[in-house]
């Protein structure tokens, strides 16, 4: 099953919580021909994990981290396959991220990495977008991980049952053009190490959603683009870019 949430209301936004009496849940295969499709989860919050591959970390100059990297996204930021990504004024370099993203199923608190995947509902894809400029400018991540359409997840999650982890590779296109491609086994810290670290200093929620890194051939994107991310088994996630009005 491909779990999604979706709406027939066409102005839902892609921000609203399950407690939304718009929102519904089904699987990808059954979705209405015009019904509005939402983020697959709806996280209390984004964590991601910065530097999680080894040839990311030294494409853009940075060292190999020795323990997970940790920043947040706010929910704010939540976009569903679709939806444009808006590229904003204050911004002169925004990056596409492609990653593997991992949907919370149950409460997680001190979580030893051995039972972490008990607490896992499944897998999404997440375009994890970045104004690299501010990025850098600001010296911490908030800005430029943090506007509004930066986090772009779905279309579907694919429960973590049925889902061949091993196999899973991250590809991102840019245009039709292949931009990164890369196995997951990659990481330098897995998803139950990831957790087990996380849920040592946060309480992890149902819904929330783990951005586990990106790999290496992150690159701009221009108003005009179209940027997809692949997952096997999850579907494609597909966005526009445009200008902020």
């Amino acid at each position: 099953m491909k779990i999604i949430r979706y709406s027939l209301n066409p102005h839902t936004p892609p921000t609203a919580t399950d407690s939304d009496p718009d929102v519904r849940h089904g699987d990808l295969s059954e979705l209405p021909p015009e019904a509005r499709l939402l983020p697959p989860c709806s996280p209390s919050k984004i964590v991601c994990v910065g530097r999680n591959y080894a040839e990311h970390a030294k494409e853009l100059g940075n060292e190999v981290p020795q323990e997970p990297l940790i920043f947040l996204k706010p929910p704010s930021s939540l976009i569903a396959s679709g939806d444009a990504i808006v590229y904003p004024k204050l911004s002169q370099r925004v990056d596409f991220e492609g990653e593997l993203g991992v949907v919370i199923g149950k409460r997680a608190r001190n979580v030893l990495s051995a039972d972490a995947s008990e607490y896992i509902l499944g897998y999404t894809s997440v375009n994890d977008v970045t104004a690299r400029d501010l990025q850098k400018k600001d010296g911490q991540w908030t800005r430029g991980k943090g506007c509004d359409t930066f986090c772009a997840v779905g279309p579907s999650i694919l429960r973590r049952e049925e889902a061949d982890f091993k196999s899973f590779r991250v590809q991102t296109f840019v245009n039709g053009e292949k931009k990164q491609d890369a196995p997951v086994t990659e990481m330098l810290f897995d998803v139950n190490d990831i957790i087990a670290y996380v849920s040592a200093f946060m309480t992890l929620e149902p819904g929330d959603l783990i951005a586990t890194g990106t790999p290496p051939g992150v690159g701009p994107l221009q108003p005009g683009s179209t940027v997809q991310i692949v997952i096997d088994g999850i579907g494609v996630l597909e966005n526009s870019v445009i200008a902020q009005a």
